[in-house]
This record gives C-alpha cells, sequence and structure tokens, in this order.
C-alpha cells in the first residue's frame, strides 16, 4: 500500500492557508501550522488526515522542535503572514521588524530546516505571495519590501534546489479577514464579492503542486475578475 504524501501548510487556520489544507485534504496527509490552536483542532476534528501544527514561527528554537522529526516532506506551502499599512514616514522600526520577521525569515528558517526533508521526497514549496510583491504601492511600504524579499527568496531557492519544485503565487485582493482589517484601515467598505475567494487562491496551488513531473510552475498570477 502507497502512503500518501504529506503537505505542511502554514496559516492554515484561515484564509487562504485553510482553503489550501482543505483541498488537499483527499490527497494528503495534513500539518496543519499556525497559532489560533482551537481552529486547527477544529478543523483537524472534522479531517482525519489533518494534524494541528502549532507552532510560533518566529520563534527559531520552537520552529527546530517542531521540525526535527520531520524526516520526509513531499509539499510546504507558506501561507502565514501578517500586513500593517501606513506610509513610510510613519512607520515604525517595530512593524519593519515584525513585517520581515514573519513573512520573509521566518519563511527561510522553516525552509532551511526542512530542506532535507523536502530532498527526500523531491518536495515541492509553495510561497503565497501577493500582487504587492511584484508592484509597490503608497501606503504598502513595508508588506511590500517583505513580499518582493520573498519572491528574490523563492528564485533564489528554485536555482539552488533544483530537486524541488518551487512555485510562487501571486494573488490579488481576496476575501480573507486580513483583507477586511487591510480595508478598515484604509477607510473602504469591505464587499466580499469584490475578491478572490480563497478557495480560488487553492485552486490556483494544487494547479502547481499536481502538474506532471516533467512541468514546474515557477510562477502564477491569479486575479479577480472584473465584475
Amino acid at each position: 500500500m502507497t502512503s500518501r504524501p504529506t503537505a505542511l501548510i502554514t496559516g492554515a487556520s484561515r484564509g487562504i492557508g485553510a482553503a489550501v489544507a482543505t483541498a488537499l485534504a483527499p490527497t494528503h496527509d495534513l500539518l496543519l501550522g499556525g497559532r489560533d490552536v482551537e481552529a486547527l483542532k477544529a478543523f483537524a476534528g472534522q479531517c482525519p488526515s489533518a494534524t494541528p501544527w502549532p507552532v510560533e514561527l518566529s520563534d527559531a528554537v520552537a520552529v527546530a522542535e517542531a521540525t526535527s522529526a520531520i524526516d520526509r516532506l513531499d509539499v510546504l506551502v507558506h501561507s502565514a503572514g501578517v500586513a500593517t499599512l501606513g506610509l513610510l514616514a510613519e512607520t515604525p522600526v517595530d512593524v519593519w521588524r515584525t513585517t520581515l520577521e514573519v513573512n520573509v525569515v521566518a519563511v527561510a528558517e522553516l525552509t532551511r530546516l526542512l530542506l532535507p526533508a523536502l530532498r527526500a521526497a523531491s518536495g515541492q514549496v509553495v510561497l503565497i505571495n501577493s500582487g504587492a510583491g511584484l508592484h509597490a504601492n503608497p501606503n504598502w511600504g513595508a508588506y511590500a519590501a517583505s513580499k518582493f524579499a520573498l519572491r528574490a527568496y523563492a528564485d533564489a531557492l528554485r536555482a539552488e534546489e533544483p530537486a524541488l519544485r518551487v512555485t510562487s503565487v501571486y494573488p490579488g485582493r481576496t476575501a480573507t479577514d486580513m483583507q477586511r482589517a487591510i480595508r478598515e484601515s484604509e477607510g473602504s467598505e469591505f464587499r466580499t464579492n469584490d475578491y478572490l475567494t480563497p478557495e480560488s487562491v487553492a485552486q490556483a496551488v494544487t494547479f502547481a503542486l499536481l502538474a506532471p513531473p516533467d512541468a514546474h510552475v515557477p510562477d502564477l498570477t491569479v486575479r479577480p475578475r472584473p465584475r
């Protein structure tokens, strides 16, 4: 009997991460990363293939301990992230540090620790980036800088680890709790129908993951259809 592939998904308690976990649940054993332990337990309670993996990604010691027993990993999806908007002149150093720590440094360290497991499986790494990783707008400086850095990280990882498939996904605005908070900070109304659904982004992720072995999807951009 062939064992099922294993996927670790960060940010799996809600939004895009939860949608990706739901999409992969029928075919993969899941490690659900996230801060909301109760949400992870609830998901796992409905999905026998899922196990909560509540690790603080900015805690290097905790991440090292949590990854030490993983010796083979087929899929790593980086969906966790933070966004704090504001003019550059009004963005304090702690916002820069937190944004880069969560959106870039934690991604790099988690991937580094899991590289032996990913190599063992000739695995795949998916990084949920953003349209802000392709173009920076006013008020989005710190977040865009982190996403540009994430794109550079993915490009370097792809070049250094040719046995792995590394995909950057660039969704447009998506109907998530983060997007709701962003719209509130912008003083704009949050209208769900104006945005991509998390499930649509998850389908883009599975498209890349399910590409035939001779194919590699390095970059994938997804935008809401005009309504």
